[in-house]
Formats: C-alpha cells, sequence, structure tokens
C-alpha cells in the first residue's frame, strides 16, 4: 500500500507551516504501506496541479492532504469541497491570485465528498489523544482548492484511490505573537 500525505509551504507572512512541517515528520513506512511526502505550493491551481502530477507518478491507494486553518482548536477532517475559489478579504496566494467567486472546474459538480473514512479518522485521532473533529467546510481558499482539485482528479482517472484533507491549527510558535490564538504541538 502506498499512501500519499502533502503539506503547504509558508504563506502570508509567517515563516513556516505547521501542515508540511507535521507531514516531513511522518516515517517512510507506518503498518507496512510506504508513506510518500510531498510539500504543495499556496497557490490557486497550481497546487492541484502538482499533486495530479504527483498521483499521476506514485500512484497511490491513499492521498491525504494536510493544511493549516489558523484559528482552529484541533485537527479538522474535512468533509467536503466546494466548486469555488473565493479569497476572504482578497488575501492572495503566495504568487498574487485573488479570484473572487471563481468555479474551478466548469464540468464539475458543485462538491465533492472525500473518499477516507472521516469520522472513522477523528475517533483514532481522538483515541490517541489528539483533539480531532469533522469539519464541514475547507473554506474557499488554496486549501479548497486543493481538496476539490484532488477528488474531481480521483472521480476521474483514478477511481480505486482514496482521498481527504485534514486541517490543523497554528503551531505553537506561530501563535506566541497571537493572543488568544488556539495552537497545537507540531
Amino acid at each position: 500500500m502506498k499512501v500519499v500525505v502533502t503539506g503547504f509551504q509558508p504563506f502570508g507572512k509567517e515563516e513556516m507551516n505547521p501542515s508540511f512541517e507535521a507531514v516531513r515528520l511522518l516515517p517512510d513506512e507506518i503498518c507496512g504501506a510506504q508513506i510518500v511526502k510531498e510539500e504543495i505550493p499556496v497557490v490557486f491551481r497550481k497546487g492541484g496541479k502538482t499533486v495530479h502530477e504527483i498521483v499521476r507518478r506514485e500512484n497511490p491507494d491513499i492521498v491525504i492532504l494536510v493544511g493549516q486553518a489558523g484559528g482552529r482548536t484541533s485537527m479538522n477532517v474535512e468533509r467536503v469541497a466546494i466548486n469555488c475559489e473565493d479569497c476572504p478579504s482578497g488575501f492572495p496566494d503566495n504568487e498574487g491570485n485573488a479570484p473572487q467567486s471563481e468555479t474551478i472546474y466548469e464540468d464539475g459538480p458543485a462538491a465533492y465528498f472525500a473518499t477516507v473514512p472521516i469520522k472513522a479518522m477523528v475517533k483514532k485521532m481522538m483515541d490517541n489523544g489528539v483533539p480531532a473533529a469533522v469539519s464541514n467546510t475547507a473554506g474557499t481558499y488554496v486549501c479548497n482548492d486543493l481538496m476539490y482539485h484532488l477528488l474531481y482528479q480521483l472521480a476521474h482517472e483514478f477511481p480505486n484511490t482514496r482521498g481527504g484533507f485534514i486541517h490543523v491549527p497554528y503551531a505553537a510558535s506561530q501563535a506566541v505573537n497571537k493572543p488568544n490564538t488556539p495552537s497545537m504541538a507540531i
């Protein structure tokens, strides 16, 4: 079995991104499954293209995308990605793109549901002492864009591959200068 796990590069004014820092710490093998770790650009559409290339190259059984959601209090396993790119308050991605209510795929459905067992994943995290919850919105920023791209690709080209997305809170080091902001150790 092969599992691709991705995390994002830093974005905005942040010097690191806990999503990739956590992914980087994963072992290369878990319970006999090969773990392929990749860093993804925080750029609308470019991240989706990068993941598409990785899935074609690796032909994994499972793809887990990981992204940062500052302000969240736990690991959030996302249920759904919507066919919409929309920058909150015009906050651009790392290449200055700031789409407003744009469709990701014209021939795509309004939404895709994750194809990984989201409730079982949350339960396993909580059973291991990690605060976790199911989330019903991946937002409309690059995280949602990446999740939608992946699920579109799986539906059209890789129907035997499962995919999903996990949001992580700020790392403790990021929250030092953000009073009353939730964080979690990487």
